[in-house]
């Protein structure tokens, strides 16, 4: 049994591997108000962590951190759309499931706060 667009190998597993993350970025932010949120703020936070950092180091975490939001936000996002593609019905695990993603996303950022708060006062 070949598993769905697991035939592919090579360049061309990698060619379409780059669009399906764009329709996953288009998904989010077409549908995800806090993605477009945190999108707009990273936007315009990483230009600014480029030039208030001193060393690489610093740079890295000041930008990284912003982009670890926004890849926890897509995590999460695609638990909710899975948990919700098998049921709309309310159910425990469901619930957890949905708040545990919310809570990956809450400390992230923190860790982005904690990171910008630390490099740019102390």
């Amino acid at each position: 049994m070949t598993i769905p667009d697991k035939k592919h190998k090579g360049l061309k597993r990698i060619w379409n591997a780059f669009f399906y993350s764009v329709n996953g970025f288009k998904a989010c932010y077409r549908t995800e108000e806090a993605f477009k949120q945190e999108l707009v703020l990273a936007l315009l936070l990483i230009p600014l962590g480029l030039y208030l950092g001193n060393t690489a180091i610093e740079r890295l975490l000041l930008c990284g951190s912003l982009i670890f939001v926004l890849l926890v936000e897509l995590l999460n996002t695609g638990i909710e759309r899975a948990i919700d593609r098998i049921s709309f019905e309310k159910h425990e695990l469901s619930k957890e499931s949905k708040d545990m993603g919310s809570a990956a996303v809450s400390l992230s950022i923190l860790l982005c706060l904690f990171s910008w708060i630390t490099i740019l006062f102390f």
